[in-house]
């Protein structure tokens, strides 16, 4: 069973190869687009635990790129139960072309945060024997891969990946029709049935360097 679901998974997300356009962007640009997001994100990107933002320093830009064209788009973010995702569209529909996003993706792929504190408690061993079916898309050290449209989880708050991992089960995230790459992630998050799993594998993520 987790072959099957595996197979399909990169098989789904393999074609983000040949969908996913990106240019160069401006960082300089991109620094000065970035200052509507700073309110929430941090200047460096860094993310802010009391309102719920997640760090965004470091993170691909490819990844960076679509997740705003799904807010703009309403494909995420659309679940009235995703509240912080509602709280992106307005925030992303400021950046009105795709030259804008890929500057500011180019500016925030730039930054760099030091390891965020851990906030939850996890088996780190646990989580690595659960994380092993992650790693054809995620891979080994959780760096992601843009060939199997696969986002870097490394470096990121614990409690954000735990939240974006209920909400896939939940079918909060990745159910939308146009979602293509986040659907795969439903049955994949339905493989860690308890809140144990999904905190031991996040437990493992956040231990990586």
């Amino acid at each position: 069973m987790i072959k099957i679901l595996l197979l399909g998974v990169v098989f789904v997300v393999g074609l983000a190869v040949t969908s996913t356009s990106m240019g160069a962007g401006d960082r300089d640009k991109g620094k000065a687009l970035f200052q509507i997001c700073a309110d929430c994100h941090g200047q460096n990107g860094e993310g802010n635990p009391n309102i719920s933002a997640p760090i965004n320093a470091g993170q691909d830009e490819w990844y960076i790129v679509r997740q705003l064209k799904n807010f703009r788009a309403g494909i995420r973010g659309a679940d009235p139960k995703d509240i912080f995702g509602a709280q992106m569209r307005p925030v992303a529909m400021n950046l009105v072309n795709d030259m804008a996003l890929q500057d500011v993706a180019a500016y925030v792929t730039s930054l760099s945060v030091p390891k965020p504190p851990i906030t939850i408690e996890g088996d780190i061993e646990a989580g690595r024997k659960t994380y092993v079916p992650c790693v054809p898309c995620h891979g080994e050290e959780a760096q992601g891969s843009m060939s199997l449209d696969a986002p870097k989880l490394a470096n990121q708050y614990d409690w954000y990946i735990v939240r974006q991992l209920q909400n896939f089960k939940a079918g909060i995230r990745g159910l939308h029709i146009k979602d293509i790459y986040g659907k795969p992630m439903k049955p994949m998050s339905q493989m860690l049935p308890t809140d144990e799993q999904v905190n031991d594998v996040t437990a493992y993520i956040t231990s990586l360097e």
